[in-house]
């Protein structure tokens, strides 16, 4: 929902025509689908909404109101939903930016539309204060409604995708925090819930404002190898066309090509190139069955007649027929094997699968007005309900709140039985206490171990699809805290995360009275100043970290923590400059030049870091260079180096850190702390040195050795800090740490690096 906005009046009947005109489209898209037409409702919400938003604009300079016509549109047009879905579209940002109250939605338009309305309109700021995280309340306070109607999470994500199509009118730092919330939330709900085209767009939109360069990379090498594709993909085709028509079957087959997202994806993860990544053409065959009873039968009868034309992979064939996804999706995938000597996936889906792949619950809305519901929700009710009781727990962080419910999007799934045949659905990569905490909380809380395929085995082994399982229970056992290090699953994770809050506040209430006791008899009050400065030197994050310590005895209070307090230090320029060489571990002391930019120094402090004031200006990049780095912290999760696309982030103690826009823990704090997100750029001249390092695999022969470090110092003049190559069965690998200026250096070495005879891989990893 789009808060960017100015007031302004809106001249010209152009724009009026343009309203208009986007909500003829949104009608006739809606009379045209098989719902019950509800026009008048519509168009009472419209003209509601209208006159709402009257005299605003959105930073593209249109009107307001074409934001929700366009959230109406997606809702209607694509994800297929009715009346309701498109009023409470059209209203959804009335409550939050107007003087109108949910009450007043409730008394013109019904309780159903003002539930949804409201689910939709964020919390006002103010009440969290600047540590706990708004963006993390209001996506709970979403969830919580979506509990009670489905149609509200729906809603939010036509409302994300509009925002994502039209990103380009906002600042960088914005552009970044909506884009990484995107990736890490909205896309995976999108495809839980089965929306899969949606769930591609939202993803490739992320990652094109995300890394720019990268996406036009790829879109160009797609395009230029599109020729190709077609070719392979009609000569693959032609001998199933003729065996479907020999069959009788009415069907279309259509290629789909893997999304820029999802090949950027594959070459982060495998460290490959482009040209490396073989499925990137897939084939997908869509039958009308002969009649519904036949739907299964046809679509097996398919795969038996395409398996006779090529061969298939033995281990590659998926039935989402008999076993559907969570999200309702439901498909026969076999990899066979082209005559070019290429694997090839082939998709088997009947219409009706096809649509519910495309649309997810969505469209299981189109065929039911009243809103009652169908056996096949059962699945996502039994997810709904699973958020539900994470949301019952009090997270007491923004961050472990988001990772839970981005846990619980699971995508693959594995089926368990129970020791009476029943069959569960669980993620893949679960254990046997997952799996107890799945069935009830008291058999995970009182799990000793579980017998798999009848066979005893610990409660952190794996299950794998297929496995028997019966778990064991004593009631001497209890929660044990390194069971959150090897369990999975969402609702175990929540579980045993609550159960030992619980016992940890006691702990807790005791260190805080003993905390007190210790300050009270050196004659110290207990202020936040003085449980920042004894978190600070104990290398706590938290003050509930420091009362727990001490009331666990792992911190025992002494004349160090007085002198801390007392503020006699030893080296006062020592510690300063320690702090934050331990953050930028790759700065040589003799390299460091603390003469900053001129609009920097008034904001530096004594440490040197920068301390971001309240009259900082957020929508500016800011650029690093040789002469203010140090300035920067850099933490230990992502190694930034130039040439990487980057980003600042704010943290509890106003300084800036700086981290990769692709690192794992960038993508929690953009979900999480959107608000303290900046843009940030390079403004290095080859001056300082960075740590780098690249892994190496290939054939083992005499003289290898000398090769690599030929290219590496000789030819291309780097610095090789640390060298480690081990070789068994005549095959090598090893890893080589160097110092480069910036990665397109280092990407420079991984091409010179292939060219040497015999070397058959080389990856950065650093």
């Amino acid at each position: 929902m789009d808060k960017n906005k100015e007031k302004t009046d809106v001249k010209g009947v152009d724009y009026e025509k343009m309203v208009d005109d986007a909500f003829r489209h949104l009608l006739d898209t809606y009379l045209a689908s098989r719902h019950r037409k509800k026009v008048d409702i519509i168009t009472k919400a419209f003209n509601f909404a209208r006159q709402a938003h009257k005299g605003v604009r959105r930073l593209s300079g249109e009107p307001y109101i074409m934001h929700p016509i366009a959230v109406a549109q997606i809702a209607c047009g694509e994800m297929g939903l009715g009346a309701t879905s498109i009023c409470s579209a059209l209203l959804h940002d009335v409550v939050e930016d107007t003087d109108y109250t949910v009450e007043d939605i409730e008394n013109i338009f019904g309780s159903k539309i003002a539930q949804i309305v409201d689910g939709l309109t964020k919390i006002s700021g103010g009440i969290f204060g600047e540590q706990a995280s708004a963006q993390a309340e209001n996506f709970k306070k979403l969830l919580l409604t979506m509990s009670d109607d489905i149609r509200v999470i729906l809603i939010k994500i036509c409302d994300r995708l509009h925002n994502m199509r039209t990103l380009a009118s906002q600042p960088a730092n914005k552009q970044y925090k909506i884009a990484g919330e995107t990736l890490y939330i909205y896309a995976p709900l999108a495809n839980r819930l089965g929306l899969n085209k949606i769930k591609t767009e939202l993803e490739d939109l992320s990652f094109r404002y995300e890394h720019p360069d990268a996406y036009a990379s790829i879109e160009k090498k797609l395009a230029s190898t599109q020729a190709q594709r077609d070719a392979l993909f009609a000569e693959f085709t032609a001998p199933i066309r003729a065996e479907l028509d020999k069959m009788g079957f009415r069907y279309e087959i259509k290629a789909r090509v893997k999304s820029p997202y999802s090949i950027w994806n594959k070459m982060q993860n495998k460290h490959v190139t482009f040209e490396e990544i073989y499925d990137i053409l897939a084939v997908r065959i869509i039958y009308r069955p002969k009649s519904p009873e036949e739907e299964i039968n046809n679509c097996f009868q398919i795969y038996v007649a395409i398996s006779q034309i090529y061969k298939s992979h033995p281990d590659r064939l998926r039935d989402w027929v008999n076993h559907p996804k969570a999200n309702g999706y439901q498909a026969l995938h076999v990899t066979l094997m082209s005559a070019k000597g290429r694997w090839i996936e082939v998709q088997i889906r009947s219409e009706h699968m096809d649509e519910l792949a495309e649309q997810g619950f969505a469209a299981h809305w189109k065929y039911k007005d009243g809103g009652e519901i169908t056996e096949d929700e059962g699945e996502l009710n039994e997810w709904l309900s699973t958020i539900k009781e994470i949301l019952d727990d009090p997270q007491p962080d923004a961050m472990d709140f988001l990772d839970a419910i981005k846990l619980n999007l699971f995508a693959s799934e594995i089926f368990v039985f129970t020791p009476k045949g029943e069959i569960k659905t669980m993620p893949a990569g679960c254990t046997a206490l997952d799996f107890a905490f799945q069935i009830h909380t008291f058999l995970g809380s009182h799990c000793i171990g579980a017998k798999v395929n009848h066979k005893l085995v610990p409660l952190s082994h794996r299950l794998s699809s297929g496995d028997q399982v019966e778990i064991l229970t004593s009631m001497s056992q209890h929660v044990n805290p390194s069971w959150i290090n090897f369990v999975s699953t969402a609702k175990a994770k929540a579980k045993i995360q609550a159960i030992l809050r619980r016992e940890n506040r006691e702990i807790q209430k005791t260190g805080e009275e003993q905390l007190a006791k210790w300050l009270k008899a050196n004659d110290l009050e207990m202020t936040t100043s003085v449980l920042d400065k004894l978190c600070d030197l104990h290398d706590l994050q938290k003050h509930e970290s420091l009362f727990l310590a001490v009331g666990d005895r792992t911190v025992i209070l002494g004349d160090t923590d007085l002198d801390e307090l007392r503020g006699k230090k030893k080296g006062e320029k020592a510690i300063s400059v320690s702090k934050w060489r331990r953050y930028v571990p790759f700065l040589k002391p003799n390299g460091k030049k603390v003469t900053g930019p001129a609009d920097a120094d008034d904001t530096a402090s004594a440490e040197g870091l920068i301390v971001v004031t309240r009259d900082f200006n957020r929508k500016k990049p800011v650029f690093i260079s040789e002469e203010n780095i140090h300035r920067y912290l850099f933490p230990h999760c992502c190694h930034a180096i130039p040439g990487d696309d980057i980003l600042g982030y704010i943290d509890n103690k106003n300084h800036i850190e700086i981290h990769k826009r692709s690192c794992p823990v960038a993508s929690k704090l953009k979900a999480s702390y959107g608000t303290r997100i900046l843009d940030a750029k390079w403004d290095m001249h080859r001056r300082l040195f960075f740590d780098a390092a690249v892994e190496i695999r290939g054939i083992d022969r005499s003289g290898m050795l000398h090769d690599i470090s030929d290219v590496l110092s000789d030819q291309l003049g780097i610095n090789i800090r640390k060298i480690t190559i081990s070789s068994d069965n005549g095959i090598f690998e090893g890893t080589i740490e160097m110092q480069v200026y910036d990665r397109r250096d280092v990407k420079f070495i991984v091409e010179s690096m292939k060219n040497i005879k015999d070397m058959q891989e080389v990856q950065e990893v650093l």
